[in-house]
């Protein structure tokens, strides 16, 4: 696509306030591919009146209408699904069947799972002598990040729309056209100006001043743990809600029972998926002592199998980033079974699948979010054991267990301190809240969980 280089605001593409342009790169090869504005604080002004203008008419407007709209956009999206994929290809570097699959298709299912969702909530409900109202929070501050450019828009925009709240987006820099083509689908399935506002820009700047912004009711950020304080810290300052989802570290649980080979190898297919560029990666799978060995040969041969299945990571500071964690894998002790720090490619900000054996509990790359193809195997020596270690990060984002009796993979999971736990590979579930406990965030996305985030209450007594 041909990148905007102005504004969405208020219904309409505006000229920046500055001159400052992004460059968008490709991670394959490393050329620029577009440009976008910089935006200023003063854009973001812009967007925000906007928005708080928009909003008494949107949250006026009957559930069954914001449905529809809803139902629009996930319609526009699903007949724009190939351009989405080659965009997200384009700035992202994943690969086009994974693009297609999961980039594009994913946003698809939430936006009309929200469609559903808004013809169907009870906004009001009688309660003894009350009557209960969920009401639309206000003007949304959403910040979303790289790494699942277009879901995350949409597991912001969409409960925000459906809740009635009106909304200005500031994606981030590395993939900002997919972005811009979130703006055209909500044009033409026929928001209302105002309602959605999109302003790119570098954090520091359109981020923080949105984050900042008095008329902003709540920011809804996805990003690092070391930001998401930032901007819970400016909130609190104002009184102002937040939902922030942050890093993790989760822990892939295999008790004795399970069937190790199943285990091992969706295991590390779910580090190596988007690159290993997914905050809910099981980044540590922990294994029986006595199977330990057989589980480093699992791992590594499969490994090995993604060498050419995945994409580069977003940019050469990530790139740079996951290789210093590698080295400091090694530096403390851990043994590399796949890959290693050197880049499998002369071109292009790639990693080479890597797994590491004989990881402590206490090592950097067991208790750090990499962001990258990286997995950490660890030992334990009973179920205990392998609480203790699942449960030792500040973070509480996802995990899975494994077992050969369901019953006994949930009972494990129940004592996880963690939002999101799959059982002996469950599906995702596009209706089921995601979020995390501890240092992994506040609040929840996805379903109608996802959308009470979105709304205040109001009781009314009688």
């Amino acid at each position: 696509m041909k990148a905007h280089d102005g504004m969405y605001i208020d219904g309409a593409w505006r000229p920046a306030t500055g001159r400052d342009a992004i460059e968008v790169v490709n991670p394959v090869d490393e050329r620029v591919i577009g440009h976008v504005p910089a935006g200023t604080a003063e854009d973001v002004d812009a967007a925000v009146r906007a928005a708080r203008a928009a909003f008494p008419g949107w949250a006026a407007t009957a559930p069954a209408e914001r449905a529809a709209r809803l139902a629009a956009l996930r319609d526009v999206l699903a007949a724009r699904k190939d351009e989405i994929a080659e965009t997200v290809t384009a700035e992202l570097g994943s690969p086009l069947a994974f693009s297609q699959a999961v980039h594009a298709g994913v946003p698809v299912l939430v936006a009309g799972s929200y469609a559903e969702l808004a013809a169907t909530y009870a906004f009001e409900e009688k309660v003894g002598n009350s009557t209960v109202y969920q009401e639309p929070v206000g003007v949304v501050g959403a910040i979303t990040p790289w790494n699942y450019p277009l879901h995350q828009i949409v597991a912001k925009v969409a409960p925000a729309l459906a809740a009635g709240c009106t909304v200005v987006l500031k994606p981030a820099e590395d993939t900002p056209l997919t972005a811009q083509l979130f703006a055209e689908a909500v044009a033409e399935a026929g928001v209302p100006a105002g309602v959605f506002n999109l302003v790119t820009g570098l954090g520091p700047v359109a981020g923080q001043a949105l984050a900042e912004h008095p008329d902003v009711d709540l920011v809804s950020f996805t990003g690092s743990t070391a930001v998401g304080r930032r901007i819970g810290a400016t909130a609190g300052a104002a009184v102002k809600r937040v939902a922030l989802e942050l890093g993790g570290k989760s822990a892939n649980v295999i008790l004795p029972s399970a069937d190790l080979a199943k285990a091992v190898n969706v295991g590390v297919a779910n580090v190596m998926s988007n690159s290993g560029q997914t905050c809910s990666a099981w980044t540590r799978m922990l294994v029986p002592a006595d199977r330990y060995d057989e589980a480093v040969e699992l791992a590594a041969t499969a490994a090995a199998k993604y060498g050419d299945r995945i994409g580069p990571v977003v940019n050469a500071k990530q790139r740079d980033r996951v290789r210093g964690y590698i080295e400091k894998g090694v530096a403390e002790g851990a043994r590399i079974v796949a890959g290693g720090p050197e880049s499998p490619r002369e071109q292009g900000y790639f990693i080479s699948p890597t797994v590491f054996a004989d990881v402590m509990p206490q090592m950097t790359i067991a208790q750090e979010e990499i962001f990258g193809p990286v997995l950490s195997i660890l030992r334990y020596e009973d179920e205990e054991d392998a609480l203790r270690i699942a449960n030792g990060t500040v973070y509480g984002l996802a995990g899975a267990v494994w077992a050969g009796e369901e019953s006994e993979a949930v009972a494990f999971a129940r004592r996880l301190d963690t939002g999101q736990v799959d059982i002996n590979g469950g599906r995702f579930n596009p209706l089921a809240p995601f979020g995390g406990y501890k240092q992994s965030g506040v609040g929840r996305e996805l379903g109608a969980h996802g959308m009470s985030e979105y709304l205040q209450t109001k009781s009314l007594q009688f």
